[in-house]
């Protein structure tokens, strides 16, 4: 199966590359590389992978439906976004661009190349908005309070549109906060990440707010595997990809402090606008459709990561 891959070059993409390249898949792979690192396709592009191809394109420029005219991928895992709450508050004009614009033409790109499905990677963390229980169902009604959380639910509207009028089909997977190798410590999001790199340089973290705010760790791994579950089932359906368990940024903190053995205390700061005090992510529902439940602990997901990020300091 020939399948296309935005966002590529990113975190999470980059690992479903590798996923997808060991189940036998002709992989294609496009990121503009604003953000992310063709250091994250280094198995892939090696000289003994004949199953991918690279192309530096933005998904909101025109050459994308030509792209995917000319190459007829069966499936889009669509992953490129502008992936921050703070940039969305400073920039929403751009969020919309990356994140609504861009999605659609994705759409569009799929229905002139014929693709069969997307497969899209949702917010889970800020669609629903301020939670009125958690952990958080689909059912819960969408009122996100952040234009990254609004341009996210438009994009799946636009992914509604296209399966309703077009016979495009898809799924999105509301991801929570997903953790593990490659992911930027000097980014904009991304706790664990940020927490790794201070705690191996042997600098105490920042925590903003009193860091009793939690948030739902999924495992990159975990979230890769819900992705290529996709493929075949979940169609037209929105599915909660996290654990349901919430974990404060403290324990977070303690945690992570205790693998490395790292004695100080953070540092405190003032809280950020625009953050949820709690969020966590019912996922009942992918367990039924994709036949998904996450299997990495919070303990050995961060010790793998801390690995990672050790060996990749330079």
């Amino acid at each position: 199966m020939r399948v296309l891959v935005t966002g590529g070059a990113g975190f999470i993409a980059s690992n479903l590359v590798d996923r997808l390249l060991a189940e036998g898949c002709d992989v294609d792979a496009i990121d503009d590389l604003s953000s992310g690192s063709l250091g994250n396709l280094a198995d892939a592009r090696a000289p003994r992978s004949r199953k991918f191809m690279f192309h530096r394109m933005d998904v909101c420029s025109p050459q994308i439906v030509d792209h995917v005219a000319h190459r007829a991928p069966e499936v889009i895992f669509h992953l490129a976004a502008q992936p921050g709450v703070r940039p969305s508050l400073a920039k929403p004009a751009f969020d919309a661009q990356v994140n609504i614009l861009g999605t659609l033409n994705v759409c569009e790109a799929a229905r002139v190349g014929r693709t069969r499905k997307i497969v899209f990677a949702g917010s889970g963390g800020t669609i629903y908005g301020v939670p009125e229980s958690v952990p958080v169902k689909e059912s819960h009604p969408q009122h996100p309070t952040s234009p990254y959380g609004v341009s996210k639910k438009a994009a799946v509207d636009y992914l509604f549109y296209y399966r309703e009028v077009h016979g495009l089909e898809y799924t999105v997977l509301a991801l929570a906060n997903v953790y593990g190798p490659r992911q930027d410590p000097h980014g904009e999001a991304g706790v664990v990440a940020i927490f790794a790199g201070a705690l191996l340089a042997g600098k105490s973290p920042t925590i903003y707010g009193d860091g009793k705010q939690t948030r739902d760790y999924v495992f990159v791994d975990d979230v890769v595997d819900a992705f290529v579950r996709a493929t075949e089932k979940g169609g037209g359906l929105l599915m909660n990809i996290g654990t349901g368990v919430e974990t404060s940024v403290l324990e977070l903190y303690d945690v992570m402090a205790r693998i490395t053995g790292f004695r100080e205390d953070a540092r405190f700061a003032p809280e950020r606008p625009g953050e949820l005090l709690r969020s966590a992510l019912d996922p009942g529902r992918a367990a039924i459709h994709l036949g998904w439940k996450p299997w990495t602990s919070l303990q050995d997901g961060l010790a793998r990561t801390l690995e990672w990020h050790g060996a990749h300091r330079a």
